[in-house]
């Protein structure tokens, strides 16, 4: 026997507004749906011979012209964007989840819709199931009270993640449909959304509501540091334009003169710090700095950004560490990247090598001021301290002890002037996800130059340089942030085929 909730037959909608507020329904219907069930099974309740099932809204579009409409009244420079529009004729379609996280993106997205191709938007309960994980709110632990057998019979009672659901087909170009199937609207499904977004809560230790836009990733947790006393330091300031600074733990400060809100006092710190802590400086229009120390390695590097790539992140920048692999490099100098070579192999399955990873000059740009404005060093003297040029990312952490040099051979021929563990990586994977990226790194040591990293040198290197790069880091947001997130979602990052949302 299937246990469902009532049936929400689909409506069509013109007005952006009112299909999301249609969305938030049958979403909300289903999710209550499962949480009442989950709160009858673990109370005992009698469900043999059951199977419960709720589902995902979907939102559709159909298409017949391979013409886009004139720009909307209230967005003339809709035609310079590089998302909100389907390649052609057809129906698209994709599966919606967490409307109260995701509410102004699908906004924004069902306008952009409607204002290139007219017609109506479709919005309709999907036939894919919502794992009855994904149903839980931030503080459920109700399936904890189970014993092991009727955590067990959990399986046949509910729907469980369908990791046949969550593959990275359509991100990675490899997804075709079948015949008669919609095109995707979207890069991820629902399931593969909420699949990251519990993730995220896991490898940050801080929820998904609290990430912000603009995301920066280190490797060092000196950074992390002074971001936490800048975090603080804006909080202590009734004038800032934060407004909250959030810590693993969901422990939330927020600044002088605003009150608390409900759901700050459930914030703890925890026992010791997860894998890849997060921390948010706030805004209000969610357009604050999120910062993640990654820790060392591709491998987290991919972790991480395969999660946060559903959260649709208008940029995210590298700040870390580097070796210099040039004689004129000096200890504290920046690399700007503009190119990689990819020899973390950790995406060597999603994201053939063949494929380029281009510079994005907004971002490029950003960067290069922010250096200017936070050294003081005019423009045309930024050679001096600023090396622009190829980084190389590997996997093996001492590659110098590699034999016949093979290492610093191909270093040589692919012209890298700095060496690190993560950049590659995160650059490709916001190549692959469409999401803005950038690199600047600081030289803290010359391995085949005989300078390595000793205690008393790494000292002083951090002293006098972490608060300096992060401040370049921070400044850089400011700058793509005051340039409008419009200008922003480079072209470069979207194919000739592509999925309408951002």
């Amino acid at each position: 026997m299937h246990k469902t909730p009532d049936f929400t037959a689909p409506l069509v909608f013109t007005d952006p507004a009112q299909a999301l507020a249609q969305v938030q329904r049958i979403y909300q219907d289903n999710v209550d749906f499962l949480r009442q069930s989950m709160r009858e099974y673990v109370a005992g309740g009698a469900f043999a011979d059951t199977h419960v099932r709720a589902c995902y809204p979907y939102v559709r579009l159909h298409t017949h012209s391979n013409t886009r409409r004139g720009a909307a009244p209230d967005s003339p420079d809709i035609k310079k964007l590089s998302y909100g529009f389907v390649a052609g004729p057809g129906r698209f379609e994709t599966t919606l989840t967490r409307p109260d996280l995701y509410g102004d993106y699908y906004l924004q997205q069902f306008g952009l819709l409607l204002a290139n191709h007219g017609g109506e938007l479709e919005v309709g309960t999907s036939t894919q199931p919502i794992p009855i994980h994904f149903s839980f709110a931030e503080h459920d632990h109700v399936e904890g009270t189970l014993d092991v057998a009727r955590r067990a019979f959990m399986r046949d009672v509910f729907d469980l993640p369908d990791l046949t659901a969550m593959d990275d087909g359509i991100a990675n170009g490899t997804y075709e449909p079948k015949p008669g199937e919609s095109h995707p609207l979207s890069l991820f499904t629902a399931p593969r959304v909420d699949y990251s977004l519990q993730r995220l809560r896991h490898y940050t230790g801080t929820a998904p509501e609290w990430f912000q836009n603009f995301i920066l990733f280190t490797n060092y947790q000196f950074y992390i540091d002074e971001f936490i006393k800048l975090g603080h330091a804006e909080m202590a300031n009734p004038e800032s334009e934060y407004i909250a600074f959030v810590e693993p733990g969901n422990v939330v400060m927020r600044r002088a003169g605003l009150a608390a809100e409900p759901g700050d006092e459930l914030g703890h710190a925890p026992p010791r710090l997860p894998q890849m802590p997060a921390y948010h400086l706030m805004r209000a229009d969610r357009s604050g700095i999120t910062m993640v120390n990654i820790g060392v390695g591709p491998a987290n590097a991919k972790t991480i950004t395969d999660h946060i790539a559903v959260l649709r992140p208008h940029a995210w920048l590298m700040l870390g560490h580097c070796a210099g692999l040039r004689t004129t490099q000096q200890l504290g100098d920046y690399v700007l990247a503009h190119a990689y070579v990819r020899e973390d192999h950790v995406l060597d399955e999603e994201l053939p090598l063949w494929v380029p990873i281009p510079a994005l000059a907004e971002i490029q740009l950003a960067l290069e001021g922010a250096v200017a404005d936070v050294t003081g060093v005019p423009p045309q003297e930024l050679k001096r301290i600023m090396r622009t040029g190829t980084v190389a990312s590997t996997d093996n952490r001492n590659w110098e002890l590699l034999p016949d040099n093979m290492p610093q051979r191909r270093f040589s021929q692919s012209r890298a002037v700095a060496l690190d563990m993560e950049s590659a990586t995160i650059a490709a994977n916001g190549f692959r996800f469409r999401v803005p990226y950038g690199t600047l790194l600081c030289v803290s040591d010359k391995p085949l130059h005989g300078e390595i990293k000793l205690p008393g040198m790494a000292n002083h290197f951090y002293r006098e340089r972490v608060d300096q790069h992060l401040r370049i880091g921070i400044r850089a947001i400011d700058i793509l942030r005051e340039g409008g997130t419009d200008q922003l979602h480079s072209r470069k990052l979207r194919s000739f085929a592509e999925v309408a949302f951002q």
